[in-house]
C-alpha cells in the first residue's frame, strides 16, 4: 500500500484499518484490493492491477472505487511516485519479462487523456475512465491500456538498441559481481518465463511442420510445404528428437517416435548423401534420442544407419568419402566439387556419434573405422597444430591437399570434437587433449586479431599463409569451445593456459554479440570482414540469416559455467530478434538480409534442434544435462552421456 506515493505497508499490515489510525493525513491511497471479504491489500501483483481511489483521505476507503479520478497536480505526482515503486516489484518484472521484454529498473508512466491543461501549472485534471500506463525496458516497451479497469496488453515491435554496449565485457577480464539470494531468485522467475516463451517458439515451428511437412526433410516456411532436400529421411523430425524431449513435448515425442518406428526406411533412399550431415543430424539425433529416453527403437534405426553409412570407410587411406548411397548396393565417393579430397571438419566430425553407436550396440567396429581415420590425419605434421581444409583420401598416402586454414566453414567442429572425444571417453585419452590444446595454442597464437576501432577479438582464416581478415558466424562456435576447454583443461582452471583460453572465449563471444547488435535487425550476417577501417567490421557478402545457433550455443556454455546473467540477456535480445523477423504462419524463415529483413522459403532442421534449443536451455535450469560431468554434446547440439 502506497500512501502519499510512499511505500507504507505491504502484505497483512496494508489494511484500510492502517490508513485510518496511522496515516489519517493520507491524500491517495494506490494499493491492490485482495477481494473477498479480506480487509487486506496485495501489493506483490501486476502493476497494471494496481487500483486507484479516489483522493479525499482515509474515508474513501470504505467504497472500492474505480481509478478514474486525479484531481491536481499533487495527486497525480503521488500516483505516478506510487506506480514507479511498484514497477520494481519481482512479480511485476516477471510478468513484463513474460510479454518480451528484459527489464532492468524499469519506469512506468501515467498519461492523462483530455488534460486540461499538461503545463504543470497547478491546474487540476478532469476525471478520466482511461488511463495509459507505458513501460519502459532497456529493450523494448509495453503499452497497457486501461479500460474499466481491465489491462490489454499491446507488445511493440522489437527495436534493436545497437551495438557497444556492455563494454565491459569486450577484453574478457570482466567478472560479473555476485548476486544476493533476493535477485537470483527473481532472475530464476524471468528465466523461467522466457524458457515457456521459447518452447512456445518450439511448438509454433512444430506444429507448421507437422501440418505442413510431417516426415519431410524441411518445412517451407512461406509457400506452406515440405522437401525432401536430404535424401528424404524426415531430418527435421529426427533432428528434433532430442529437442522435443528436453522440452517436455511429450506428445510430439511419442507421435514422432511412431513415424520413425513405422516410416523411417534408409534402405530406401535414392542418391547420395552427405556422411557428415547424415552423422550429426540424423545419426546423432537418432541416438540422443535413444540416450534419452532408453527407447531401443531409436537405437535400431541407428544401428541400421551407422552400418549403411560404414562404406564410407573403405576409401584407399581409410579417410572417409564425403558422400554415401544408403541403398543396398550404393557407393561411396567424393563430393563433386573437391572429388579428390575429404574435407577437414567432415572426417574429424564423426568420431563422438560411432564410438556412442560402438558402445551401445558392442559393435567395436563402428568406432574402430573413426578413430582409424582421425588417427591417420592426426599423423600428418601440421604447423601449430592448424590442419588444412582439404586432406587428400585417393592414395595409400594421406597428405594435404591444400594451404587454407579455418575456424569456419569446412575446419571448425575438427578442433571441437577433438576436445570432445576426450571428455566422451571419461578424459583418460590424452593425446587427443594435448592435440586439442596444441591447435587451440595455434589458433590464438596465429589467427586471433583485434579490430579498429574498438579492439573487439575476432579470429581470422589463412590462405597460403595470407591471413584473410574474415569471421563466419560458424566460427562463434569456438568462444564456447575455448571456455570448456578451459574449465576441464588438466591443469585446472586457474592454470596459465586456461586462463588464457577463457579469456578469449569471453572475448569472440562478445564480438559475437556484436555482430548482432549492430544490425539494424538484430541479427547477425553469415559472416563479416575486418579490413581496419572505423567500424571494426562490415557484413560480407553474404548477408542472409539462416537461423544459425553457434553464438546462443557459445553464451549457453559460457553461462552454464560462469552463470553470468548477460550471457542470458544477449540471448534473450537473439530471441526477440527471431521472433520479430522470422516467424511465419507456419513456423520460422530464414533472412536473405539482416538489413532489409525479406524472408527466405526455408527452415533449416538445426533451428530445432539447436538454436532452439540452446535458448531453451540458457533459461532452463530443471534439465539433468551437466556439460563438465556426465553430457558432452555433438556438433548439432544432440546430447549424448559420456563414460
Amino acid at each position: 500500500m502506497y500512501v502519499n506515493g510512499n511505500l507504507a505497508a505491504r502484505n497483512e499490515n496494508a489494511s484500510r484499518d492502517f490508513i485510518s489510525h496511522a496515516h489519517p493525513e493520507s491524500k491517495t491511497v494506490v494499493g491492490r484490493f485482495a477481494g473477498g471479504s479480506s480487509n487486506h491489500f496485495d501489493l506483490e501483483g501486476r502493476v497494471s492491477m494496481l487500483s486507484f481511489w479516489e483522493t479525499g483521505g482515509a474515508e474513501t476507503l470504505t467504497e472500492i472505487a474505480k481509478r478514474t479520478k486525479v484531481k491536481s497536480v499533487d495527486d497525480e505526482d503521488h500516483v505516478v511516485k506510487a506506480t514507479n515503486r511498484a514497477a520494481l516489484d519481482k512479480r511485476a518484472i516477471q510478468r513484463i519479462s513474460n510479454q518480451g521484454l528484459a527489464v532492468r529498473e524499469p519506469s512506468l508512466f501515467y498519461t492523462f487523456e483530455n488534460d486540461i491543461d499538461s503545463s504543470r501549472d497547478g491546474m487540476h485534471h478532469e476525471s478520466q475512465t482511461i488511463l495509459h500506463e507505458l513501460m519502459s525496458g532497456k529493450d523494448g516497451k509495453i503499452e497497457i491500456e486501461l479500460s474499466d479497469g481491465m489491462p490489454v496488453n499491446q507488445r511493440q515491435a522489437f527495436i534493436p538498441l545497437g551495438g557497444n554496449r556492455y563494454s565491459e565485457y569486450k577484453d574478457g577480464t570482466y567478472v560479473a559481481p555476485k548476486l544476493g539470494a533476493t535477485e537470483r531468485r527473481e532472475l530464476e522467475e524471468v528465466a523461467r518465463e522466457r524458457a515457456t516463451m521459447v518452447k512456445d517458439a518450439m511448438k509454433h515451428a512444430w506444429k507448421g511442420y507437422r501440418k505442413y511437412a510431417f516426415g519431410k526433410d524441411e518445412l517451407l516456411p512461406l509457400s506452406n510445404g515440405g522437401q525432401d532436400n536430404w535424401g528424404g529421411m524426415g531430418t527435421t523430425l529426427v533432428d528434433s528428437l532430442s529437442t522435443l524431449w528436453i522440452m517436455g513435448m511429450e506428445a510430439e515425442f511419442r507421435e514422432a517416435k511412431d513415424w520413425v518406428r513405422d516410416n523411417l526406411d534408409f534402405g530406401q533412399v535414392r542418391g547420395g548423401v552427405s556422411v557428415f550431415e547424415t552423422t550429426i543430424r540424423n545419426l546423432g539425433g537418432l541416438l540422443s534420442a535413444y540416450d534419452l529416453s532408453g527407447d531401443k527403437v531409436f537405437l535400431r534405426k541407428a544401428d541400421d544407419l551407422g552400418m549403411r553409412l560404414q562404406k564410407a570407410f573403405k576409401s584407399r587411406s581409410g579417410i572417409p568419402y564425403g558422400e554415401v548411397e544408403l541403398f543396398d548396393g550404393g557407393g561411396a565417393y567424393n563430393t563433386g566439387w573437391h572429388s579428390n579430397y575429404a574435407v577437414l571438419s567432415e572426417i574429424g566430425t564423426l568420431q563422438l556419434e560411432f564410438r556412442y553407436l560402438a558402445r551401445a550396440t558392442g559393435k567395436s567396429e563402428y568406432a574402430t573405422d573413426v578413430m582409424r581415420a582421425l588417427d591417420e590425419l592426426l599423423k600428418l605434421n601440421a604447423e601449430s597444430g592448424l590442419y588444412p581444409t582439404f586432406i587428400s583420401n585417393n592414395k595409400e598416402t594421406t597428405t594435404f591437399g591444400n594451404q587454407d586454414i579455418s575456424i569456419g566453414a569446412m575446419g571448425d567442429s575438427f578442433y571441437e570434437y577433438l576436445l570432445k572425444i576426450w571428455l566422451q571417453g571419461g578424459k583418460k585419452e590424452t593425446k587427443y587433449r594435448r592435440r586439442y590444446d596444441e591447435s587451440v595454442n595455434g589458433i590464438i597464437d596465429k589467427l586471433i586479431h583485434m579490430s579498429r576501432p574498438n579492439y573487439l577479438t575476432y579470429v581470422a582464416e589463412m590462405k597460403r599463409d595470407r591471413v584473410i581478415h574474415k569471421m563466419d558466424h560458424l566460427s562463434c562456435f569456438l568462444g564456447g569451445m575455448l571456455a570448456l576447454g578451459a574449465y576441464t583443461h588438466p591443469d585446472g582452471l586457474q592454470s596459465q593456459q586456461a586462463q588464457r583460453q577463457l579469456k578469449t572465449g569471453k572475448q569472440l563471444a562478445y564480438t559475437c554479440y556484436q555482430m548482432y547488435a549492430r544490425s539494424k535487425s538484430g541479427l547477425s550476417p553469415e559472416f563479416v570482414t575486418f579490413d581496419g577501417t572505423n567500424d571494426d567490421f562490415k557484413k560480407g557478402r553474404s548477408r542472409f540469416y539462416i537461423l544459425r545457433p553457434e553464438t546462443v550455443e557459445t553464451f549457453y556454455i559460457l553461462y552454464q559455467l560462469t552463470k553470468d546473467p548477460v550471457y542470458r540477456e544477449w540471448s534473450w535480445e537473439i530471441f526477440q530478434a527471431i521472433e520479430e523477423h522470422c516467424k511465419t504462419d507456419a513456423g520460422y524463415a530464414a533472412i536473405h538480409d539482416v538489413d532489409t529483413m525479406k524472408q527466405d522459403n526455408r527452415m533449416e532442421s538445426f533451428f530445432l534442434a539447436e538454436t532452439l534449443k540452446y535458448l531453451f536451455l540458457i533459461f532452463d535450469d530443471t534439465n539433468d544435462i551437466d556439460l563438465l560431468n556426465t553430457h558432452v554434446f555433438n556438433t548439432e547440439a544432440h546430447p549424448l552421456k559420456t563414460w
